[in-house]
């Protein structure tokens, strides 16, 4: 957590003395406020008061943190990140991996003090990126060797719109749209220009060409063709206007019409050819799913923007329990006593 200003929060006293400006333009957690424990539950505080009054706030521990259901583990990085600096050990399976419902990911041992205060956010990491990894495999298998690039900025939080981009990316997205998740991956943000582009403008060819015109060399050449008229029309018509310099068309149908069906990729597919364009790939947005990316890839689809899909994945819940305690195995009732082998884990820390 290079350049951030720590004072943790580690009793009421200063929770009580917290004071939040009234003139705070967004919600979100500053990284200072992660960092500092304030984004934690109230009942980690009142744990380190009552354990810092009896002596026993640095008592060496091992925690253990394990999935209800299986998928696809991302989230590590930031959770490093966090505990940067700590006198901890760290195991974890790699950012990327595969777990299995129960199967522990992340081993923690220190003293408790050290790193207590973060479960909450260390769970909420590993949660909700690895929700969004897991969803972007499940479209990664449908697609197979064909590339799709994720959308869902627009359907999450700003402020959380890079987790969650960075996750498809781990779980196997070609590229993210969002800015900010995209350069911190080490890529360029992929994607062309809206709708609005094409109403403003008021045709379809029209706003190819000056697309094609203003846009650096670099940039796809990838056309919306179902703003104003018959998908397959439009296809054709911008195939004409932009020659060999088009790439691919996108067709993002909305639902209000029936969305992209496989006979549609089938038609456009076909009609491009007949004319010519056999080196034209289709584009496929819109409410995308696994079964439905699978059914498009079939009729001839090339490639896919999904949004939605990852964006609203549900978090994989993530449980964190001590299992040993000053080296004594311990447990909850209803969890075996010491640490769960798992020869997966690789030491990450320090």
């Amino acid at each position: 957590m290079k350049g951030l200003a720590k004072e943790e929060l580690t009793s009421l006293e200063q929770v009580k003395l917290l004071k939040i400006s009234p003139d705070r333009a967004f919600f979100s957690a500053q990284h200072e406020e992660i960092a500092t424990g304030a984004t934690t539950d109230i009942y980690f505080i009142r744990t380190y008061e009552i354990l810092k009054d009896l002596g026993l706030l640095y008592t060496e521990v091992t925690a253990e943190i394990f999935p209800r259901r299986e998928g696809i583990l991302a989230g590590v990085a930031e959770v490093l990140n966090l505990l940067q600096g700590k006198k901890v050990e760290i195991w974890s399976l790699p950012e990327g991996s595969s777990f299995a419902a129960k199967e522990v990911v992340m081993r923690i041992k220190g003293p408790y003090g050290e790193f207590g205060l973060f479960e909450t956010a260390i769970l909420g990491m590993l949660a909700s990126s690895s929700g969004w990894a897991t969803a972007a495999k499940e479209i990664k298998e449908a697609a197979g060797d064909k590339p799709f690039i994720c959308f869902g900025a627009r359907h999450v939080h700003p402020a959380v719109a890079p987790v969650m981009e960075r996750a498809a990316l781990i779980g196997g997205a070609s590229g993210a749209s969002c800015i900010l998740a995209a350069k911190m991956a080490g890529m360029e943000p992929q994607g062309t220009v809206p709708h609005a582009l094409f109403l403003i403008i008021g045709d379809t060819v029209e706003g190819a060409k000056a697309y094609h015109r203003l846009m650096p060399p670099g940039a796809k050449r990838t056309i919306l063709v179902d703003t104003f008229k018959d998908e397959a029309e439009e296809a054709l018509r911008v195939a004409e206007a932009l020659g060999p310099a088009l790439e691919a068309i996108r067709l993002d149908t909305p639902s209000e019409r029936g969305g992209v069906t496989p006979d549609l990729v089938r038609e456009v597919r076909a009609r491009l050819d007949g004319a010519g364009f056999h080196h034209v790939r289709i584009f496929v947005s819109g409410g995308l799913t696994p079964e439905k990316v699978r059914q498009l890839a079939e009729a001839g689809a090339d490639a896919f923007g999904v949004g939605s899909y990852i964006s609203g994945a549900p978090p994989i819940d993530m449980t964190m329990d001590l299992k040993e305690v000053a080296g004594r195995p311990v447990a909850k009732r209803g969890r075996l006593p010491g640490p769960l082998p798992n020869p997966r884990l690789e030491r990450l820390y320090p």
